[in-house]
């Protein structure tokens, strides 16, 4: 087996795991967006809705003095807490963001990145989730909070043919 069906092989086991079902989806197939950002899935407690993740961070994401640029460190948390609130999501919903803040505390290096999120209130049509990114070694790298909105997607009607 070469590295690619391993890989996929991998991402298959992880979808099958007792995984919530926004998890699962990203195992069968991750946004490009993510993974260009390095997102591997760590842990996920639905019942606390708090996720973490890793960020591979390579230096294609950085700006031209080394450090991870600022839209990336916010794609990231957005990554991160779209994961959190959308964990007691069913099949077919998504969480789009209406809002997010982001303060960068300290400079974010290409390398591995731990991101944790976490639901503070979710009602019926909005959900308030934090999050925040770390070093491996526990700096604080960026925080971020964000109001994100519910949606049940249509499924698509598939046209008659005359």
């Amino acid at each position: 087996m070469n590295g690619t069906d391993e890989a996929a092989a991998e991402r298959k086991d992880m979808a099958a795991q007792d995984w919530p079902p926004n998890i699962q989806a990203v195992f069968k197939r991750m946004a490009p967006a993510s993974r260009y950002l390095g997102l591997e899935i760590i842990a996920a407690d639905q019942t606390a809705r708090t996720v973490e993740v890793a960020f591979n961070a390579g230096p294609e994401l950085c700006n031209m003095w080394g450090g991870i640029q600022g839209g990336m460190v916010a794609a990231m948390l957005d990554d991160v807490m779209s994961l959190a609130v959308g964990l007691d999501l069913e099949w077919g919903q998504i969480s789009p963001t209406l809002e997010l803040k982001v303060s960068m505390l300290n400079a974010a290096r290409p390398g591995r990145i731990i991101g944790r999120g976490r639901v503070i209130k979710r009602g019926r049509s909005v959900g308030f989730i934090e999050g925040e990114l770390l070093t491996e070694d526990g700096t604080l790298l960026a925080t971020g909070s964000s109001t994100a909105t519910f949606v049940t997607l249509k499924k698509k009607e598939k046209s008659a043919e005359a």
